[in-house]
């Protein structure tokens, strides 16, 4: 059986937590998400907390990897 959204493939540009969060729910029904991200900076999400045992990480920011 196959996903809602399969064979669709959405271009996310957003930074923080709406809009990633709403491709993570797109990815989940089957669409291929590809996240651009501006280059040298990234996603904002991924400076922000919580951290893995409350060591600040760059790119491992909880929101981010969510």
């Amino acid at each position: 059986m196959s996903a809602p959204f399969d064979g669709i493939t959405v271009l996310e540009f957003a930074g923080g937590i709406a809009g990633p969060y709403c491709s993570r729910l797109l990815a989940d029904l089957g669409a291929r998400v590809i996240k651009v991200e501006q280059p040298g900076y990234g996603d904002p999400a991924r400076r922000l907390g919580p951290f893995k045992e409350n060591v600040p990480d760059m790119n491992a920011g909880g929101f981010f990897l969510f």
